[in-house]
Order: structure tokens, then sequence, then C-alpha cells
């Protein structure tokens, strides 16, 4: 009876409930899933990367915008004290010919000038003055007025520059935050394909597998055959380097990127092998057709298969931080066989085919 009944509760558990042996991550399983993921780790850094430069652009009007409004006040400040002396000398010259009874001047010989004429040649040189100042000042209040009409359009264009500048602002953190979750599902996709053994090439929907973009590809015809494998980066290990990470000493160049970042093929050659495990994590290596090879460590995700034919500046994978790895970054290695352990460094290399890092 008694087994019968445990006969009974085995079956129940074994159809109702999911067995307790882990599942490989979605991403893992989906490879469309996988692609969509690496696809909108590029998707967000082109949109974070269009919108601080957008926010830039409208950090350097907003500070035009301001220099301009200065420059409007101290116009505005000169005019202010040039009319202030205008009214100032046309008002002492008014009080004088009225203390005088319609002279500025009044001659020694006043009395002898019997001949309106003459009594009218003496007042000639002060109203001209007068109404040389008139003029003047009324030249100054025309400047004043059109400086401060541009004074208050700018003041309205700048509170507009503000605005778009705050929304700029607030899309570049709403950009970052998603790019983050991004990065952070593409480590967790390249971990799972790690721990499954199953590290198979993804297909990008605006690179496909061997695609790149133009500018990519611009670069590196404008650096001749060879390019350098990431652009914007910060060098950190380098090549001989020793400490607790390595076994003996450093055997590549450490480029600091954040996860996603397109890893490009340095020169032109083929994908020789491809490797899921170990201390490199994902990687690949490329045989270039001068008989050195390049290898690409510690991924996030290829794009190549072995066998396959790579362009200079040609993306082959993502940056990641699988492996033996301490963060984000590529190992990259320049070899005399497909083998570890036959690396030379690379940066004088890379120097000596016209590639500066």
């Amino acid at each position: 009876m008694v087994f019968s009944v445990l006969c009974v509760l085995c079956s129940v558990c074994a159809l109702g409930f999911p067995s307790l042996r882990s599942a490989p991550p979605e991403a893992v399983r989906t490879p469309d899933r996988a692609s969509r993921i690496t696809s909108e780790v590029l998707r967000l850094t082109d949109e974070v990367e269009e919108t601080r430069h957008q926010y830039e652009q409208a950090q350097h009007a907003a500070t035009a915008h301001k220099a301009r409004a200065q420059e409007i006040g101290r116009r505005l400040q000169g005019r202010r004290a040039v009319s202030d002396t205008l009214r100032e000398d046309l008002g002492s010259a008014a009080r004088a010919q009225y203390r005088t009874g319609g002279f500025t001047t009044v001659p020694d010989d006043y009395s002898e000038a019997d001949d309106p004429f003459d009594l009218m040649a003496l007042q000639l040189p002060d109203a001209r003055r007068r109404a040389r100042l008139a003029r003047m000042l009324d030249e100054d209040d025309r400047k004043s007025r059109s400086l401060f009409a541009e004074e208050q359009a700018l003041a309205a264009e700048q509170a507009g520059a503000d605005r778009d500048r705050e929304e700029l602002q607030a899309r570049v953190r709403v950009s970052e935050a998603r790019l983050t979750a991004a990065r952070e599902d593409l480590d967790a996709m390249a971990q799972g394909a790690l721990d499954s053994g199953r590290c198979s090439p993804l297909r990008l929907d605006r690179a496909a597998a061997g695609g790149g973009t133009a500018k990519d590809q611009a670069v590196a015809q404008a650096n001749g055959r060879w390019t350098r494998p990431v652009t914007s980066y910060q060098l950190t290990a380098g090549f001989g380097g020793v400490g607790a990470n390595w076994a003996s000493t450093h055997s590549g160049q450490d480029f600091a990127v954040p996860s996603g970042t397109p890893v490009r093929a340095i020169g032109a050659g083929t994908v020789v092998a491809t490797g899921c495990g170990g201390a490199f994590g994902i990687s690949l290596v490329v045989q270039h057709d001068d008989g050195w090879y390049s290898q690409y460590a510690h991924l996030a995700a290829m794009f190549v298969t072995p066998g396959q034919q790579v362009r200079a500046g040609q993306w082959i994978g993502l940056s990641g931080t699988t492996g033996n790895s301490t963060g984000p970054h590529l190992h990259f290695e320049i070899r005399t066989s497909p083998e570890f352990g036959s690396a030379v460094d690379p940066v004088p290399w890379l120097n000596a085919r016209g590639v500066r890092l």
C-alpha cells in the first residue's frame, strides 16, 4: 500500500512540477532573442551618443546665448551712459540759453549789436550745437531700442533653449538607463552561452554577421590595411604585465570599453578559431594575409565563424566580460601562430603598421 502511494506521488511530481535541473537562459535557447539583445545594445549606444551630441550642442548654444546677452547688456549700459551725457549737455545748453535770454554766450559788445541779424548770427552756433545734440540723442535712443528688442528676443530664445536642453538631459538619462539594462542583458546572455557551452555566432539586424558600418569601413580605408580593434577606448593592462590576474605575464593589450562595443578585425584575413570558455571566455582568432594572427577575447558575442573571410574594420563581435575578466574590456593579442603562448607586444606591432593607439 505504501509503495503504491509513493508511486502515485512520484507520478504526480513528474507530471505536475518542472525539473529541478536549471535550463539555459532564454537568450541562449532562442537565437532570435539573442540577436535582438545585441541589436538593442547597438541601437541604444547610437541613441545615447546622438542624444549626448545634441545635448552638447545645446550647451554650446546656451554658452553662446549667454555671451551674446552679456555683450548686449554691456552695449546697452554704454548707450545709457551716452544718453545720460547727451541729455545733460542738451539740458545745460538749454538752461544757459534761458539764463542769457536766448544766448549761451554773451559778448562784451552785446549792447552795441543793435542789428537783429547780428544777434541771430551770435545765436546760430549754440542752436546748431543743440540741434546736433538732439539728433545724437535721437540716434542713441534708436540704437538703444534696437538693442533692447534684441535683448528681449534673445531672452525668449534662451528660455526655449533651456527647455530643450532640460528635455535633452532627461532623454540622455533615460537612454543611458536603458542602455545599462541592455548591457546587463547582453552580459547575462554571454554568461549563459558559456554555461551552456553554446557560443554560436549571432545575427544582427543593422549589420549582419560579416557587416560593419560604413564609418568603420571608411576609417579602415583611411588607415590603409590595418586599423584599431575598437574605436573609443582606454588602454589598461599592457603586454608583459604581472599580477594576480594572470598565471605568468599578461599576453596582450587590454582596451577598457563598455560591454556591447563593436570589435573590429584589425586587418583582412580568415577566422581560424573561436573559443567558448576558459580564461578567454568567448574569443576568436583571425589569420592575416602576412601570416600573423590576431586574437580577440572576453567577448559577449561573435558575428563570425571559422573559415569566414573578414575585412579590415569589419565587425566580428561585441566586447564583454566573459572568462577571466574583472570588468568589461577587450583583450587583444598579436601572435605568430594561432596558439596561446606565441604572442608579441601588439602596441609596437600596430605602430609599425601605421596604427597609433
